[in-house]
């Protein structure tokens, strides 16, 4: 099987582990990821905010490289990349003079519509963020408010998933540097309330996610007033532990709070490639 890929910027940049991962699980099941030609940065998270036009161009520019090179779908696996390609998508067929003005900006056709999917046993807590279900009318995917797409493919491969109140409160998005007590606060809400339901570790399906529940950990221990080592996974890597790849070939050496289990051996951390040591 072979699909079009768009990895966007975060999963060969501050989120290779989600990349690897993926790239991981889908050798497993046999599926060919077909890098989308020559692809550019979809503009998230601060292009909407700052010119409509170019808001709908990068993502356009997107779609339209993949329908020129015969990529009839595209998986995105990043929530913002994903929320960016399928808004565009849904604005341009809704309006030919937009979509005109758009393809001379990016200087070819948008083509025909591509399908954008989105895309162990352990007892975890999916969370889906702000973005992975919403806005509803435009993802048009799973239940906005009590969403369960992740927790139903937990179940598929074998694991547990926790009923609990935070699955989508934001985790602070784009604050993560300009206020990262913000994020401090917000994530423990997130972790503290996660912890409380019993789960061991937190899964994601989002870069920015990832790196505000695990990067940031410092703040958000801060804002708890004590140590949580509760991991964040993304949804990938759980599913290529159940297929018996090996932790490194999943990226969970590059995380910051170290996947400690009963019975599982760690694996190096992020310090000993060079990257930060985890924070605990």
């Amino acid at each position: 099987m072979r699909v079009g890929y768009y990895p966007g910027c975060s999963l060969v940049g501050s989120s290779r582990d989600f990349g690897e991962s993926v790239a991981a699980v889908a050798g497993a099941l046999e599926v060919e990821l077909a890098e989308v030609p020559g692809w550019n940065c979809c503009g998230a998270s601060s292009a909407h905010a700052l010119d409509h036009l170019l808001a709908l161009a990068l993502p356009a520019s997107v779609l339209a490289s993949a329908a020129r090179a015969g990529l009839g779908e595209v998986l995105a696996p990043c929530a913002s990349c994903y929320y960016r390609l399928v808004s565009a998508q849904r604005e341009l067929a809704g309006s030919e003079q937009l979509r005109r003005r758009v393809e001379r900006v990016i200087d070819m056709p948008v083509g025909a519509p591509v399908k954008v999917k989105q895309p162990f046993a352990r007892t975890v807590a999916c969370y889906y963020g702000c973005l992975l279900v919403r806005p509803a009318k435009v993802i048009e995917f799973d239940r906005s408010e009590d969403p369960v797409s992740m927790d139903q493919l937990v179940a598929r491969v074998g694991g547990k998933t926790v009923e609990w109140g935070f699955k989508t409160e934001c985790c602070g998005a784009a604050l993560s540097i300009p206020r990262t007590p913000t994020v401090g606060q917000l994530g423990a809400r997130i972790v503290r309330n996660a912890a409380g339901s019993g789960a061991e570790a937190i899964v994601v399906a989002c870069p920015m996610c990832h790196s505000n529940l695990d990067m940031r950990r410092g703040a958000i221990e801060e804002a708890l007033g004590t140590s949580v080592d509760l991991p964040v996974l993304f949804i990938t890597q759980v599913v290529g532990l159940a297929l018996g790849i090996s932790e490194r070939a999943l990226g969970l050496q590059r995380h910051f709070v170290e996947v400690r289990w009963p019975g599982r051996t760690p694996t190096a951390t992020a310090s000993a490639s060079g990257g930060a040591a985890p924070v605990r």
